[in-house]
Parts: C-alpha cells; structure tokens; sequence
C-alpha cells in the first residue's frame, strides 16, 4: 500500500524525489511512495487535470511510447539525464528491498526467485552490499 511522507524541513537532501519531475521530498508537501517510485502532490495534480481534460472514451489512433514522440536528436538526448536518474533511484528502492528482506530472514534462493533470477545471480549482485 502506497505511504505518504510529509516534506521536511530539517532534511535538505531528502530521502527520495519524485520519479516524474525530480523534486526531493524537501521541497513539496508530499511525496507518495510506491514500490520504487514516487510522485509528488504537484505532479499528482497536474495528472488529475490531464485526467479532467480527457474525453471520456476508449483512446483512439495508435499508442506510442514516450520516447517514440521525440522528434529531434536534442529532445531524445533532454531525456536521456532524467531516465538515467529514475533508474539510479529505483535501483537504490531495489538493494534497500533486497537487503531489508535478507535482514528479516530471506535466502539468498528466496530473493533470486522473487526477482525471478538464480539464487547464484541475486547472491553475485547483492551480497557485497551486506
């Protein structure tokens, strides 16, 4: 179940930021959490008026995905820093699961199942950080 963090003032680095706009949860009132992201109360209120704007209805014409929307190589690149910041986040959410699961008595065939690799494998990547 998603928690909600207040933002505070004392922390200036913050403990997480938004997945979508980069905000550290110092600075918005509230950070939503999320197994590996999170979304401010900004970013939660722009949705809901993408949300309120949007005919009702099934969505017509073909999907995309977001970076099939890029028309230049300057706006594929403008991506590229934000992407490589969400991974670095999530993989930081990923050892502190991981190590929060070793902690409370997981194998290491227990966390390789969960992430659906060798128990070998979970032990090669995760065991240094212990």
């Amino acid at each position: 179940m998603p928690t909600t963090t207040p933002a505070s003032d004392t922390d200036e680095d913050g403990i997480a930021c938004c997945s979508f706009c980069f905000q550290p949860n110092t600075k918005v009132e509230r950070l939503v959490a999320g197994p590996a992201v999170y979304v401010c109360n900004e970013c939660v209120d722009l949705c809901c008026q993408v949300i309120a704007a949007t005919p009702e209805g099934p969505a017509t014409g073909a999907r995309m995905m977001p970076w099939e929307h890029a028309q230049t190589v300057d706006a594929a690149l403008a991506h590229l820093p934000n992407v490589a910041r969400a991974q670095a986040q999530v993989e930081q959410a990923l050892v502190g699961w991981v190590l929060r699961a070793r902690q409370l008595g997981a194998t290491w065939a227990q966390v390789g199942d969960a992430l659906g690799i060798t128990r070998q494998s979970a032990w090669e990547r995760f065991a240094a950080e212990e």
